[in-house]
């Protein structure tokens, strides 16, 4: 379905865009106009069935290749592919300050959010890395705060439900034999989060070209990072590890991130990271399908309580903010 979403979203010059994006606003849910309230509704469908099936291609690409390299090679090799393919289009050139700050937000989302998940994929079942990443609506409320953009009640009800999640998910028998890779996973979240709140403070280029420049500046952060601490290819990587770098690039950058940077610059936050209670339970399904993963009654409770937490989160995005 992905493949359907995705050139719908890039079907619009960069005049059009720049219209839409004046008309919407990131402070509520009332979209301005109908082609952007489609636009986010088809942005949060290719997140939803894109991202929710990644996290069992990373265990797929982990067989022969180290995560930090795998990763980079996903996030640059496809960024400057989409770049190239916006300056085709028309899209105007990042300014040397918006390269500056593009790099900076690739730090959080690319080497500590998917990069974190990858490195802690190789401890953590794909489907338990899923149930920690749910938690991210919850951070990125909380960092807004930083901006002044307190949680009204609402919001507060779901963070401490959340975080009662995470706090059950942590007695799972899959997170306790590995706290390195339980701890990667939280700051990833962490990490992912921050990074998508201060996005909308900064000055970043416009529309689809801030996703292309955040994963090329972020794919080399994270390669750099590679090479720092040592990371090899050992054997020769099969078809299997080769095929799915090549889905993650596609699905989970081209497609997935470049949705969730357009859903960024039209809707609140917390709204953009809502993928993050309908992928746990694609992953969770995907893992016990394919490779055979368990998920405990501990495990399917934390989830049902970081779900709830997370949707009162999104529910709170309806009304106003407390100050």
């Amino acid at each position: 379905m992905a493949f359907f979403i995705f050139p719908a979203l890039l079907g619009l010059n960069v005049e059009e865009r720049n219209i839409l994006m004046e008309k919407t606003s990131i402070e509520n849910l009332e979209i301005a106009s109908e082609p952007s309230r489609s636009g986010v509704i088809l942005a949060l469908a290719a997140v939803y069935s894109s991202w929710g099936s990644t996290y069992l291609a990373i265990k797929f690409a982990l067989e022969e290749l180290p995560p930090l390299f795998m990763m980079g090679i996903r996030f640059s090799f496809f960024g400057i592919g989409f770049y190239l393919f916006l300056w085709a289009k028309g899209s105007p050139h990042p300014t040397s300050r918006q390269w500056l700050w593009s790099a900076v937000i690739g730090v959080f989302l690319m080497l500590g959010g998917s990069a974190g998940v990858a490195w802690a994929e190789q401890w953590v079942s794909s489907g338990m890395a899923a149930l920690v990443i749910a938690t991210t609506p919850l951070w990125t409320v909380l960092f807004a705060g930083i901006w002044k953009r307190w949680p009204n009640a609402w919001e507060w009800a779901g963070l401490i439900i959340g975080l009662v999640g995470i706090v059950v998910l942590n007695f799972d028998g899959d997170l306790r034999a590995s706290p390195l890779g339980a701890a990667a996973l939280v700051l990833a979240a962490m990490s992912w989060a921050f990074g998508s709140a201060l996005s909308q403070n900064i000055p970043i280029p416009k529309g689809m070209m801030a996703g292309a420049a955040q994963m090329i500046a972020g794919g080399f952060i994270v390669l750099i990072v590679s090479f720092l601490i040592g990371e090899r290819i050992t054997v020769m990587p099969t078809w299997r590890s080769i095929s799915a770098v090549i889905y993650l690039g596609v699905f989970g950058s081209l497609i997935g991130f470049t949705s969730y940077v357009y859903l960024l610059g039209r809707v609140r936050p917390a709204l953009a990271t809502s993928y993050a209670y309908v992928n746990p339970i694609i992953a969770v399904l995907l893992g016990i399908w394919i490779l055979g993963e368990r998920i405990t009654m501990i495990g399917v409770s934390a989830m049902a309580i970081i779900v709830v937490g997370v949707i009162l989160v999104a529910f709170g995005q309806r009304g106003g903010r407390s100050s």
